[in-house]
């Protein structure tokens, strides 16, 4: 444990010099000084993550029990004066096993597999970047990059979040308008501390050492919203995304929503998936009243090969499909696959008969059919996939964030999914329980 808490905050010595060194000369006494600066902007951040992963498989497939404590600390300055301000952010991280027997461990992509089957008892890494800003945007470079957009989202499910290492740009014109461009060379899964990984695409199971993505999202007024992004997994894919979405008000406080999304992928240079040619798009329409919020959504994928998208290590999935019917276990992307959605949420704090603040409660109803893996060549990496498969999943999802006392602002989330496929062989049918508790806090 010593040594964990000695790796998980050796940034900490830095972080200090950074503070204790000024950044510019000091103003006198007499001059007080209320610049913005790289100090005066800078802050340092602790949050606690404590998660709890049971996924039971069915049919006799192996089960993944896993729970973990995760101290990140995080420090972010603020820029240097003149045209082009310079900056860093810094991170370091540690993770603590707290239980789990032997068996189930080193599957659920929770705590750092040791390489022998099993999980570290203690983990811990560090990273940053620098960071460039002017003229509206800001470039960062180094190995703690976590954009997220439509075609690459790296997720923060786990313990860890997981980062990439390359080039970033962001820019924002106008207070409507956003974009953004990256060059991604090297990956950190949420699992693990190393961060010299590759890129895969997930269900292929194939990697690459570079991803670049172009993109943005424009308002073109407060109600209606457009984004599109391109990108390329060098000699997997290049994909498109397009996307529009309208809110209509209704009277006393009433609101109805439509959004169309919409993906483009075509194999690119060596072609590591095989042949790649997908359409897939989906489309959700949601009636909010008060408290309350429904939803109806449609998805369906045109090509022989499923839906791919970012994996960021061998066998885990993360959050690069803008699809409305994607879901805690299953995507309902596999090849001509229809699926449709029912979403219902509860905002406990605009209900007049309870109102509790900072407590909300989300359920999700999804069914896949069609998908049909006969056109696929057997030596596809997509090959797993049978005619004709059906599946649905049902999801839970209930968050409190407390409002007040010592407690103030400790976030509790529970998850809970089923998943049954009911004909094919693509996916496995499981329940899914996760319990997440948060809490951060503010050093400065």
């Amino acid at each position: 444990m010593r040594k964990l808490i000695c790796r998980s905050f050796a940034g900490a010595a830095l972080l200090v010099a950074l503070l204790a060194a000024p950044a510019y000369p000091q103003t006198s006494p007499a001059e007080p000084d209320h610049t913005p600066g790289f100090v005066l902007d800078s802050h340092l951040d602790l949050l606690l993550r404590n998660l709890y992963w049971n996924h039971d498989r069915k049919h006799g497939l192996p089960d993944n029990r896993e729970w973990g404590q995760a101290l990140r600390l995080a420090f972010q300055s603020g820029y240097t004066p003149g045209i082009v301000g310079l900056g860093v952010d810094l991170n370091a991280y540690g993770v603590v096993r707290l239980g789990g027997d032997s068996q189930y461990l080193g599957r659920a992509g929770v705590l750092v597999p040791d390489g022998k089957g099993g999980v570290h008892d203690e983990s811990s890494t560090a990273e940053g970047a620098l960071k460039l800003k002017g003229f509206a945007s800001e470039l960062r470079y180094g190995n703690n990059l976590r954009p997220y957009n439509p075609v690459f989202a790296p997720a923060d499910t786990r313990l860890l979040p997981s980062s990439a290492t390359g080039l970033w740009l962001t820019s924002q014109p106008r207070p409507d308008t956003f974009l953004e461009a990256g060059r991604m060379a090297k990956a950190r899964d949420f699992n693990q501390v190393s961060h010299d990984g590759r890129f895969y695409a997930s269900y292929a199971g194939v990697s690459t050492d570079q991803v670049v993505f172009l993109g943005g999202r424009h308002e073109l007024d407060p109600a209606t919203r457009l984004s599109a992004y391109g990108s390329e997994f060098r000699d997997i894919w290049k994909q498109l995304y397009l996307s529009a979405g309208h809110t209509w008000k209704l009277p006393r406080d009433n609101a109805l929503n439509l959004d169309l999304s919409a993906y483009r992928s075509v194999d690119a240079g060596a072609k590591r998936a095989g042949d790649i040619d997908v359409t897939a798009w989906g489309l959700a329409l949601s009636y909010t009243a008060g408290a309350h919020t429904f939803k109806i959504a449609r998805q369906q994928v045109h090509g022989d090969q499923p839906l791919d998208y970012l994996g960021m290590g061998p066998g885990t999935y993360h959050d690069s499909i803008f699809l409305p019917n994607s879901s805690q276990l299953a995507d309902f992307n596999g090849p001509h696959e229809k699926s449709w959605g029912f979403f219902y949420a509860l905002d406990l704090g605009k209900l007049d008969a309870l109102q509790v603040p900072g407590a909300s409660v989300q359920l999700r109803y999804v069914r896949g059919s069609g998908a049909d893996g006969s056109h696929l060549d057997r030596t596809s990496p997509y090959a797993y996939y049978a005619s004709g498969e059906k599946h649905w999943e049902s999801d839970v999802d209930l968050r409190y964030l407390v409002q007040s006392g010592s407690a103030r602002n400790l976030a509790i989330r529970l998850r809970y999914a089923v998943h049954r496929m009911t004909q094919g062989t693509s996916g496995a049918s499981s329940n899914q329980f996760r319990l997440i508790f948060e809490y951060p806090l503010p050093i400065f």
